[in-house]
């Protein structure tokens, strides 16, 4: 609902012709972008306590037509039928106690387990068949509208003044059990909402709501009423249908199919701009775009503080975090000024990333991707791409030269585009009027614009900039065991006397934690050392040492916050700790220095150069999750650690020289996450014949990835496990469990992860999915069968690693489970054999609980 009012409201002046240019409302594209996302990542679901929900009706329908993808509404409301559609409506959703005889109305919430009570007696409203009368006559359907006026007439009171709606029908006591056993057999009773006599009784009770729903209805019905009358602005139709009510401010449309996004390239110096001239790429500097202006990210988020404040109201203004690729394409005016903002990966930081020009290279490509898919708003997305002399200098400038030929070609990987000056864009662009910032300010000093850079002398050829070689990835780190005896003026010495960079970082970090940031060697204090150290091993690319110093420095990228944020809105959960460690789980948006707190308290104390690199991994999830969300299908929880440790198996597994993970540059880690990533999701079967068994195992255990109807096979277990199920330790009770949830709802998938993280072994942990799923299959198979104590399934496990090792003539136990790890599961003598004669063990050794009805019986 709130989606769709925002997309209603944008640019609307709240007091028509009389109003201000502070009555004026404003959307922010980025933060709408992030609803519609968790909105379309929700559906068909409700929200994670609720698999469905009757109010995704009017939400997808009449009234909120929140979103247009007719494949989804139709999934959506075919799963709200299904679950939900009763003899007399429809419930509101399952377990839903309101208006049951059995509600206590004296309290305000429900006790632990109570709402397995209201389970097959909630009360089922008429009203949602209204809603789809209407949503019938929007689609011109009249075998539809026919149909639910058949199934809405036999349900309304009849009174003097016409047909009552009853707000819904309950289950009286006298028939809650027969009910529960038979659902749908039993009379059901009109609430007093919708009578107008209560036990003989005039009172004014009518249900006003599903009353006036249903007077629109038949309005509709008969002819009597158009739905453009109904619906003004025509939410109903797709965006770009609409009527345009205002031009002055940005509007949305849908995704054209042709979208074009205009390139602006940016020198930042007269002498770079005449360099790249010679090679056939023309660019302007920030004089020859004159009057308009180019502004850092940060400058943008500054004039964006200024909206919604209000003094009297005690409103501060947005906050200032960075805006994402939508917001910084458009062009903006304000006071008098026209300007354009570059996206916040152009941005000079202090976080080693941008030393990579590849992965630069590579997140441009993904910001294109990215508007091209994503765009909706009315003119052409402007891309602001600024070029620096430092780009140029080492072995990433042939990716520059790559890109901008890609560019001058107009396709860039299958996004079209269009180099030009930025003044022949205009026309076309998005144009945003910032009206709300004071008109009295002094722009000029308040906010500072991406200015000319003088260089000086011109160069004659590309040859001329100096260029950084390439060195040797191998590392050359020294046993800290002799720092820790040496005397402080003795590692200043020893630092002063080495050249090696590796052990020049490892004194500084000896000399960090004994006397701190400020202790001086030379002259300059650990700080200035680590930064001039961290500069020098950037100029070299020796990443480990980057990386290191960057993590003793404890850096934070900029752009974390928004990854982990486009992460959540996809419905998955974050946990940042180095493996094998205790976890941090991130489920709601945190903030910088939150995330800067747990990188440094998580991964620091165990894994230094993990701080910053699993930093490098939630940006590269962040931009996946954007571009590619299915590569991401059956991983409910991301485990950041873990994947580190899924990378270097592969690593390990598809590398021949002796790498560390550590010293690969971050377009290489990019590469290599994508690899880990994209060989499990693309591939047909569920194993890769070109991995061993262990592989496989290894691989799918770290990335947490699990099959189709996982989770609801745990439940189906569950429920034939009075006493619950154990894994590692961990208990997971079949009371409250399935009492206080439901079987497709997100925080039972949720719980289910929880119990899987405390297994601390990847291929373990793909052993103990198997083995669920082989509980399922036997229990659905033989629904006689249920266990009467609790499955434990470390024991059913080792069993089955016994019945192995005797098979294979192997008289002596031992805790090597390596061969059984690399055994093919569903083979002759596979692992699913012995996991299946260690589970009939167990239920013919006692574990067993029939049911009469199907015992046999010899007569």
């Amino acid at each position: 609902m709130a989606k769709s009012a925002l997309e209603a409201i944008n640019g609307l002046n709240l007091f028509g012709n009389s109003g201000a240019h502070w009555s004026v409302v404003y959307i922010d594209i980025d933060a709408h972008y992030r609803n519609r996302t968790t909105f379309d990542s929700l559906l068909p679901r409700e929200s994670a306590s609720k698999n469905t929900d009757a109010s995704l009706i009017p939400t997808i329908l009449w009234p909120a037509f929140a979103i247009h993808e007719e494949q989804l509404v139709n999934r959506t409301i075919e799963k709200v039928l299904r679950r939900l559609k009763g003899s007399h409506g429809l419930k509101r959703f399952l377990r839903d106690g309101h208006g049951t005889v059995l509600e206590d109305k004296s309290r305000k919430y429900y006790r632990p387990s109570e709402i397995k009570t209201f389970d097959g007696i909630e009360c089922e409203w008429p009203l949602f068949y209204i809603y789809l009368i209407i949503d019938s006559v929007y689609k011109s359907d009249s075998e539809k509208v026919a149909h639910y006026q058949k199934l809405l007439q036999p349900l309304l009171l009849t009174s003097e003044d016409g047909p009552l709606v009853p707000r819904y029908y309950y289950v009286p006591k006298d028939c809650l059990e027969q009910e529960k056993n038979a659902p749908g057999t039993q009379i059901r009773l009109p609430s007093n909402e919708g009578k107008i006599k209560v036990n003989n009784e005039s009172r004014d009770n009518i249900f006003l709501w599903g009353q006036s729903v249903y007077i629109i209805s038949q309005l509709l019905a008969d002819g009597l009423l158009n739905i453009t009358e109904l619906d003004p602005i025509r939410r109903f139709l797709p965006a770009a249908e609409r009527p345009r009510p205002n031009s002055r401010y940005s509007s949305f449309q849908s995704s054209p199919n042709d979208l074009v996004i205009q390139v602006v390239l940016i020198a930042e110096s007269v002498r770079l701009q005449q360099l790249l001239a010679t090679y056939g790429i023309q660019t302007q500097t920030p004089h020859q775009i004159e009057p308009i202006q180019i502004w850092p990210p940060i400058e943008l988020a500054k004039a964006y503080e200024q909206l919604g404040v209000n003094n009297k109201l005690g409103l501060s203004g947005r906050p200032p975090r960075p805006f994402g690729g939508l917001g910084t394409a458009k062009i903006y005016r304000a006071c008098g000024y026209t300007f354009i903002c570059y996206p916040l990966l152009f941005e000079v930081s202090d976080f080693y990333l941008s030393q990579d020009m590849e992965f630069v290279i590579d997140d441009v490509k993904s910001d294109l991707q990215f508007l091209g898919k994503c765009w909706k708003l009315a003119g052409r997305p402007t891309f602001c791409m600024i070029l620096r002399e430092d780009n140029l200098r080492g072995l990433g400038a042939r990716h520059i030269f790559d890109l901008l030929a890609a560019f001058k070609r107009g396709d860039c990987d299958g996004i079209k585009v269009r180099i030009g000056r930025l003044q022949e864009f205009i026309s076309s662009a998005c144009i945003e009027h910032l009206d709300f910032l004071d008109m009295d300010a002094d722009v000029e000093n308040i906010f500072r614009p991406f200015l000319e850079k003088d260089k000086g002398k011109q160069f004659r050829s590309f040859t001329d900039i100096p260029k950084i070689t390439k060195i040797d990835l191998t590392e050359a780190w020294v046993h800290n065991l002799e720092l820790h005896q040496k005397t402080p003026w003795e590692l200043t010495q020893s630092f002063n006397q080495t050249d090696n960079i590796y052990f020049q970082a490892q004194i500084l970090q000896e000399l960090l934690n004994r006397e701190g940031l400020y202790f001086r060697v030379d002259g300059d204090t650990v700080e200035e050392k680590l930064v001039k150290l961290n500069h020098l091993a950037g100029t070299r690319q020796n990443w480990s040492v980057v990386r290191f110093c960057s993590s003793l420095l404890h850096k934070l990228v900029d752009s974390l916050a928004p990854s982990i944020t486009a992460i959540l809105v996809r419905g998955k959960q974050l946990t940042i700790s180095v493996w094998g460690r205790e976890e941090e789980v991130i489920d709601k948006p945190v903030s910088p220095n939150d995330i800067k707190s747990i990188l440094y308290t998580k991964c620091f104390p165990y894994d230094v150069i993990q701080a910053v690199l699993q930093q490098e991994l939630i940006i590269n999830i962040g931009t996946f999750i954007t571009t590619n969300p299915e590569l991401f299908n059956g991983i409910l929880k991301i485990r950041i650690g873990w994947i580190v440790q899924a990378m270097k198996l592969e690593l390990k597994y598809y590398d021949d020289k002796d790498f560390s993970i550590n010293s690969l540059s971050p377009s290489m880690i990019k590469k290599l996450l994508y690899n880990v990533i994209k060989r499990k999701s693309d591939e047909g079967q569920y194993y890769s014949p070109e991995r061993s068994m262990l592989w496989n195992r290894q691989l799918d255990g770290a990335l947490n990835r699990v099959p189709p109807d996982f989770y609801e096979r745990i439940w189906r277990i569950l429920e034939r496990t009075p006493s619950g199920i154990k894994v590692a330790g961990y208990h997971l009770p079949q009371q409250p469990t399935l009492s206080d949830m439901t079987q497709y709802e997100l925080n039972f998938s949720l719980l289910v992860e929880q119990m899987l993280s405390k297994i601390i072994d990847p291929a373990y942990r793909q052993i103990i999915v198997e083995l669920f799923v082989i509980v399922e299959a036997i229990l659905s198979r033989n629904p006689e069968l249920s266990f009467n104590k609790a499955v434990d399934l470390d024991k059913l496990v080792h069993e089955a690693f016994e019945l192995f090792l005797k098979d294979r003539g192997e008289k002596q136990k031992h805790d090597d489970m390596t061969a059984f790890y690399n055994t093919l599961p569903n083979v002759r003598h596979g692992t699913t054999i012995y996991m299946v004669r260690a589970i009939m063990n167990h239920l013919l050794d006692g574990d067993l609980r029939g049911i009469k009805d199907f015992q046999c019986i010899v007569s």
